[in-house]
């Protein structure tokens, strides 16, 4: 109604892999005002099936006698790349906002030119690849997606282009456990760090905007943060509870069948808010937790004080941070003088270890190893932790848990019998749990 010059249809779009969908596809004219005349830009708009959650797909639709401006809003095919893409957010984002902010950049910095007769002939290839891409064909067989739906490949997604993301994907890289991986790079621009990935082109590697780039991962890892400087840690806490808003449901809606690992932070609060947003059994939802503690303290206890632990494997629990604790998970707990005085004195050499980007992504790579593989590992992840220690309430803490290609398949029960364990637990999930409260989810 407010841009009646626009039309819809179904057709089908071809994604940068050769997959198709059929999208509903709105095209038309925006007006434009540039140096006081009124330009009709016309442009396509692709609606994802997960919208409102996700935002549209948008080109340039330039005809014979028009060039693209290439600029910091599109690219050399007509991709259109704009604040509100990047920052859309289900439901105070809208198509009409977008079209609006659309044409005020474009008053900015006009998108298309008119080219001289000398450079139409020069412009029919580009034409052809952005037909290929985004004119409707309605009737194209989509039989080549529902082979690739069906196709069993070992594909797993990072999100975030940020230090963190980077660090799992070169580790992941590097273990080769995976046919395909995808790095969906959320920033804007350049302020990722993913433009070097993209300059030296890591084998199975894709770098992607698109949310359905995703698509039938066996593992989606979620390592962004939206972190303020000025704000209260509520505040920062609920504007990564904001963007999860956005972004879970979509990655969820996309890879039904995945395990949802969670490197965000705070991982036990957002953990719980992937479970809540993705409504997947809590046995596929898995925050990072202590794995990296827990291997950490047990190359300690044998490569460093050189104990013999014998059939007495550690792992650090709880939550992350100074309220984590070590347990035994042998039958005898930590009931025996000279395994609290081992197990202290290796908690105190593991508090000096900080957890950098890059050791954070081998952790990651190791946990997906096991998933993907279905190795039956065990390992210390945040698991929705009702019914252990006593605690009463939905909170996540690290557990050990057997993880196979389902999640976890089990949590370890162990024996402990020192009360401090489990009032350590409780006090962790009532704070947790208490600041959950205080979300707007």
């Amino acid at each position: 109604m407010i841009f009646p010059h626009f039309k819809y249809s179904m057709d089908t779009y071809v994604f940068k892999d050769s997959s198709q969908k059929d999208l509903l596809n709105f095209t038309g004219t925006i007006p434009v005002m540039y140096h006081g005349t009124t330009y009709n830009i016309p442009i396509h708009l692709w609606i994802l099936d997960s919208h409102p959650f996700a935002p549209p797909i948008c080109f340039l639709k330039p005809t014979a006698n028009m060039g693209i401006s290439v600029g910091k809003h599109v690219d050399a095919q007509g991709r259109i790349y704009l604040p509100y893409l990047q920052n859309w957010s289900h439901p105070k984002s809208v198509i009409v906002g977008l079209i609006k902010e659309m044409i005020a950049k474009f008053q900015e910095e006009l998108p298309l030119y008119s080219l001289s007769p000398s450079d139409e002939a020069r412009q029919v290839d580009l034409l052809a690849y952005i037909a290929k891409i985004t004119e409707g064909v309605s009737d194209i067989n989509s039989k080549n997606w529902a082979d690739q739906e069906n196709k069993s490949v070992s594909k797993i997604t990072v999100v975030g282009g940020g230090e963190l993301g980077v660090a799992c994907t070169l580790a992941i890289s590097a273990k080769g456990i995976v046919d395909r991986l995808v790095l969906l790079d959320l920033s804007d621009g350049t302020k990722g760090g993913t433009m070097d990935l993209d300059i030296f082109n890591l084998p199975n590697v894709e770098i992607s905007k698109d949310l359905f780039a995703s698509a039938q991962s066996k593992v989606v890892i979620i390592t962004v943060n939206s972190l303020g400087s000025s704000q209260s840690y509520l505040d920062v806490v609920q504007s990564n509870v904001d963007m999860f808003r956005t972004l879970i449901p979509a990655l969820g809606h996309y890879s039904q069948h995945s395990v949802l690992l969670v490197a965000s932070q705070p991982v036990e609060i957002m953990t719980y808010v992937t479970w809540k947003l993705s409504a997947f059994p809590p046995s596929r939802v898995i925050g990072i937790g202590c794995n990296l503690d827990s291997q950490r303290l047990q190359y300690i206890i044998t490569n460093v004080l050189k104990a013999r632990i014998s059939g007495k494997e550690v792992w650090v629990i709880g939550e992350q941070g100074e309220d984590k604790v070590s347990i035994w998970g042998s039958q005898e707990g930590l009931s025996h003088n000279s395994d609290v005085q081992l197990s202290n004195r290796a908690m105190e050499l593991l508090r000096v270890k900080s957890q950098r980007s890059w050791s954070v992504g081998l952790s990651v790579a190791d946990l997906v190893d096991s998933i993907v593989n279905d190795k039956k590992k065990v390992h210390s992840v945040s698991v929705l932790a009702k019914g252990y220690y006593d605690v009463n309430s939905d909170v996540f803490l690290s557990l050990p848990c057997i993880l196979g290609s389902s999640g976890v398949c089990e949590i370890i029960k162990t024996t402990v019998k020192e009360d401090t364990v489990s009032e350590k637990l409780q006090s962790s999930a009532s704070s947790i749990y208490g600041l959950q409260q205080q979300l707007k989810l």
